[in-house]
């Protein structure tokens, strides 16, 4: 049933009825199974991509010795798991993945913040750094190796470089494009530059900062593979190494794949962690502003 309610006539003094506004119904709350439904979607084309990989290769449209199947890749995955190789390679490989993104992570984020709020160090580093960033992963190999050697320091520096640019370039743009009308409110709250900083302009570049440091890890795990490349006995891009070596496609698959999934449980990881701080730190600032 509509509802009405009164409205002043300007020219006869009446109060005609309009019709009001139906009220909003409330939207449908939907269940937890929906929500996993929703997430699951996103296993589906990949689940499609192999089962047309498996269909193509049953009929050996390519030669097995170049493209296994999916069920002989995931059986070579197996065998590794069984022998206890899998694990270590894995392990391995994630401690320097780990080593080099928090190396390059915390230089990123000091030099990120030195040149977003101050625009004299801009002037002076953000030149340099911006040169450096355009130099190819394989470059910086012989010189890691000419200076560190081929042990663990010249992978975890290069592992290092590829997590750093990104993470720098985020947080120092974010920096710079944060709203001039917040400072200035700021300023007139009385805020001197470091509490400017701390209250304002890093909270306010977090969600691009949390961009960055996702797009530093995935660089950190693509910059591993040339770093396990240059000497190194232990770790997946061994395993690259070794299945090349010996002419193993399902080896190399195998360790594409498993890169592919480290990879992005790390990514989760870091989004799920993330994501739950930006929202705490929304509800601590409300509760502090109330």
């Amino acid at each position: 049933m509509t509802t009405t309610r009164p409205v002043a006539s300007v020219a006869t003094g009446a109060a005609p009825t309009v019709p009001a506004e139906p009220a909003a119904r409330p939207r449908p709350r939907r269940g937890r199974g929906f929500s996993l439904l929703r997430r699951g979607r996103g296993f589906l084309l990949p689940f499609l991509i192999l089962l047309v990989w498996q269909l193509i290769q049953a009929r050996q449209v390519l030669p097995t010795n170049l493209l296994p199947t999916p069920t002989e890749v995931l059986r070579t995955i197996g065998t590794l798991a069984s022998s206890g190789e899998l694990l270590e390679h894995v392990s391995i490989t994630s401690w320097r993945v780990a080593q080099g993104f928090l190396l390059g992570s915390v230089a990123a984020t000091a030099l990120g913040c030195l040149t977003g709020v101050s625009r004299t160090a801009r002037d002076i580093l953000d030149p340099l750094l911006q040169s450096l960033r355009n130099i190819p992963s394989l470059a910086w190999v012989p010189l890691f190796i000419l200076w560190l050697g081929i042990y663990e320091p010249s992978k975890v520096a290069l592992i290092a470089v590829g997590a750093f640019f990104p993470i720098y370039l985020s947080l120092s743009e974010a920096l710079l494009n944060v709203d001039r009308k917040l400072v200035e409110v700021g300023r007139m709250a009385g805020f001197r530059r470091p509490e400017l900083v701390h209250r304002i302009l890093i909270p306010a570049a977090l969600p691009e900062y949390v961009t960055g440091l996702r797009g530093g890890l995935g660089l950190a795990w693509m910059f591993v593979v040339a770093a396990e490349v240059m000497g190194a006995s232990k770790g997946l891009g061994f395993l690259l190494v070794d299945g090349q070596t010996t002419g193993r496609a399902s080896l190399i698959l195998a360790s594409i794949l498993l890169f592919a999934v480290l990879g992005k449980l790390t990514d989760a990881v870091l989004w799920l962690l993330s994501h739950r701080f930006l929202q705490w730190q929304d509800s601590h600032s409300l509760q502090g502003g109330s």
